[in-house]
């Protein structure tokens, strides 16, 4: 191919390129633990964490860069992410998935993102959350 040819994928800027990169991600999960630890909706997943959030924060962010589609980091650091199983020992219903939307939503009001993406990032966002409900009765 020419140079002046691309590829679909260089052609299209990745959630993570559009977020702003390593910065971006980091400023949207250090809104979204804010979020959590001063909404009042966010009270019940709150104390679901440790008190020092600096860890989860870094977690989260390293998974939400290779997620969204930036350098894949997760693994080598943590081991597999396997979401739901990480989550099995929480009580999480609709009202707990509910209030970690709530924090992500209003973290990424406060980002740079435009409205397709944040509408794109919390329809994956929902998926996932609904993923870590322990309350579902087993298929």
């Amino acid at each position: 191919r020419g140079p002046e040819t691309t590829t679909m994928k260089e052609a299209v800027a990745s959630p993570y390129q559009r977020l702003g990169g390593d910065a971006g991600v980091n400023r949207l999960v250090e809104r979204f633990y804010h979020h959590m630890d001063t909404l009042p909706e966010a009270v019940r997943i709150r104390a679901m964490h440790a008190e020092d959030l600096a860890p989860m924060v870094d977690k989260l962010a390293v998974f939400l860069i290779g997620w969204m589609g930036g350098p894949e980091n997760y693994r080598e650091r943590f081991g597999r992410a396997v979401i739901p199983a990480a989550h099995e020992p929480f009580d999480i219903g609709a009202d707990e998935r509910d209030a970690w939307l709530l924090c992500m939503v209003t973290a990424l009001a406060e980002t740079d993102a435009d409205e397709e993406l944040v509408a794109l990032l919390m329809d994956a966002f929902a998926r996932m959350a609904e993923m870590c409900r322990t309350d579902r009765p087993p298929t």
